[in-house]
């Protein structure tokens, strides 16, 4: 059985899905925004952008929940030493998976984020 080719334009939409979360530099929500609309409009006829967009969205989701969990914790004293750190590692943390990602889909590979909560099916 062959596998099904992965057309360029296919890697280079899902390819997007994953680095338009970097619009969280210039939105508040761009993060998730990206590869909200790209797995919206590409979704029919591209299960390669589709799958990628979907898990593009459902890392961005897992990642701002767990922002919201550590700027929570910022507000007090005591959890500050705990969230502080956290929203820094968090960050690099998105930044690096980002970039892998992308790179994979644009290699035609699927990737899975670790670590991340699977709610958009």
């Amino acid at each position: 059985m062959e596998t099904p080719t992965i057309s360029k334009e296919e890697r280079l939409w899902a390819m997007l899905a994953h680095l338009s979360a970097f619009a969280m530099y210039f939105t508040g929500i761009g993060h998730m925004l990206g590869p909200l609309i790209i797995w919206l409009l590409k979704r029919d006829g591209n299960p390669f952008v589709e799958d990628q967009a979907k898990e593009a969205l459902n890392f961005q989701i897992t990642v701002t929940l767990i922002a919201i969990a550590a700027v929570l914790m910022c507000f007090t004293v005591i959890l500050a030493l705990v969230g502080i750190p956290i929203l820094i590692g968090l960050h690099l943390y998105q930044v690096v998976c980002i970039v892998i990602a992308a790179i994979k889909a644009n290699d035609g590979v699927a990737f899975r984020y670790p670590l991340t909560l699977r709610l958009v099916k």
